[in-house]
């Protein structure tokens, strides 16, 4: 069945349409980036500060829950409550999920189903680039959906692999920067 069978989509804005506010009093938007996206999906905080835009206009801003879709990336992820209110560009599609898919599994699908992702390659545009887009994603096509509660669980369990995995990374990066200092330490008073 088609993904829109499932899902509605909701598209982000251009953000060259985003009229900018010189006023003070107008409302300052954060905006939602391929490293809050990444942040999400492996339940860390992102690393540096987010791109701003002040504005009077009404934009299109993220919930705790969505499920956020990079066309950059290709990349699936639900939104913490960290990145609640942040506005979404052109770049990210929303999801929103009927009773019959649940949104841990989605991101699991979207993210490492081996039959999406042929689908995704056969949609490859340009030589070297994997381009995706809304067309695309509207014309994703998913297989058979286990009863919910087996989605909940196998979307739970990527979730969390995703979370271990990413502090288990943060933590061996950590180690590197010690042993490094240490190293010099001990090469500085070897010189010495």
């Amino acid at each position: 069945m088609k993904i829109t069978n499932l899902v509605d989509l909701s598209v982000g804005v251009p953000a060259s349409r985003i009229q900018m506010a010189e006023s003070r009093s107008a409302p300052v938007y954060k905006i939602y980036g391929q490293d809050e996206l990444e942040a999400d999906l492996e339940g860390v905080e992102s690393n540096g500060s987010p791109k701003t835009i002040r504005t009077i206009k009404q934009v299109m801003q993220l919930k705790t829950g969505d499920i956020v879709f990079s066309l950059v990336s290709g990349k699936a992820s639900l939104v913490s409550q960290t990145h609640a209110g942040y506005l979404y560009t052109q770049n990210y599609v929303v999801l929103t999920p009927s009773k019959k898919i649940d949104s841990t599994y989605l991101v699991y699908l979207l993210n490492e189903d081996p039959d999406i992702q042929k689908q995704f390659w056969r949609g490859l545009q340009g030589s070297q680039v994997m381009k995706y887009t809304v067309t695309l994603l509207r014309e994703l096509k998913i297989k058979k959906l286990p009863p919910v509660d087996k989605q909940q669980a196998i979307g739970q369990i990527y979730i969390n692999q995703l979370r271990i995995q990413a502090l288990k990374e943060r933590i061996a990066r950590n180690e590197m920067i010690l042993r490094r200092g240490q190293l010099r330490e001990i090469n500085l008073k070897w010189k010495n």
